[in-house]
């Protein structure tokens, strides 16, 4: 472990290449920095990191920049997190609040993370399988068609079309939406079926293949993985890091066009705290030169989903984590008074 000095030197190292974009000198280092010892030690200090496998010499006659494992041992020491302004955190407030259903939340924080951060902004949908019911509506299209709607405590919205039988009255199926809702309202979707299976028995002998019915759709909704959406934006800020990646941006681009590799940069769901994977320790290749900083959000201490952003390893990663997190907070909150 690297003693504080050191460590004052590689923070150091780590704040001005992120701001001036070029290789840090020890005489840069010095002379913008209350190091407290002289360019000599300095210089010893960098030969240290150097051998240590914090940073590196691109070239020749260069100063040094953070590799992978430097920027890791920054984070992992970091002392704060930046946190928003005042004013920055009742503009993200009021932008959300503005939003109108579940759609418009995800679309607005993507286009806020993205804008706040000037990085690429990646949110995904709650989950369905972390979501609980607020509510069920039944709806008679035609004697023998039911649209079910089910509405989730985090505002998703999702309708399946039902096949009865036999026509339905309107009196059974005030009855049936009643006990759906007296029995599910706000239990989580994995105990549902258990609170639901019973329910035929409360109706006329008649009636039971129409509650069945009703039921088989509702827990196939319940079960279906369509929790796995992903909203992606500011895709187009990558162009403002060309120099950051080694050979070319079109890796970046390829991965961050497939589903699967977003969802596994944001990590499980069940993770709710801060994540930040640097460099090489994404798993995809073609990332191998990004950054991902991702947290949960949801209500409470219970993460629904996650949120998150994506660039190169050279990022403010203490503006970064303060807006992630602090986005996050507003959307857990947003979601949890709608």
């Amino acid at each position: 472990m690297l003693d504080e000095r050191k460590l004052a030197v590689l923070r150091a190292i780590v704040q001005d290449y992120v701001g001036t974009e070029e290789p840090v000198g020890s005489k840069a280092l010095v002379e913008r920095h209350s190091l407290g010892v002289s360019p000599a030690t300095v210089r010893n200090d960098m030969a240290a990191l150097e051998d240590d496998g914090y940073i590196h010499q691109p070239h020749t006659s260069a100063g040094r920049v953070p590799t992978d494992k430097g920027y890791r041992l920054f984070v992992d020491r970091l002392a704060e997190v930046k946190p928003l302004s005042a004013p920055e955190r009742r503009a993200i407030r009021h932008f959300l609040d503005s939003a109108v259903d579940l759609d418009d939340v995800v679309a607005r924080t993507v286009r806020l993370l993205a804008q706040l951060t000037r990085q690429v902004a990646v949110v995904q949908y709650p989950s369905l399988s972390r979501s609980s019911v607020r509510h069920v509506e039944l709806l008679a299209l035609a004697p023998t068609k039911i649209m079910l709607v089910l509405i989730t405590n985090t505002g998703r919205v999702e309708q399946r079309i039902v096949d009865a039988p036999s026509p339905v009255g309107e009196t059974v199926l005030a009855d049936l939406r009643a006990r759906l809702n007296a029995a599910a309202g706000g239990v989580r979707f994995p105990e549902v079926p258990t609170r639901l299976q019973d329910l035929p028995d409360a109706f006329e002998a008649d009636d039971r293949p129409i509650v069945t019915a009703v039921l088989s759709t509702l827990f196939e909704t319940l079960v279906e993985r369509t929790e796995e959406r992903i909203m992606l934006g500011g895709t187009a800020n990558l162009t403002r890091f060309g120099h950051d990646f080694p050979l070319t941006i079109r890796p970046v681009l390829e991965a961050l066009e497939e589903q699967v590799v977003l969802l596994r940069l944001l990590g499980e769901t069940a993770e709710p705290g801060m994540t930040v994977r640097i460099g090489h320790e994404n798993d995809y290749e073609g990332l191998n030169s990004t950054s991902v900083v991702s947290v949960g959000y949801g209500s409470g201490d219970e993460s629904v989903a996650k949120l998150g952003v994506i660039g190169p390893t050279r990022m403010d990663y203490p503006g970064t984590m303060g807006a992630v997190r602090a986005v996050a907070r507003y959307v857990g909150q947003i979601l949890a008074e709608s």
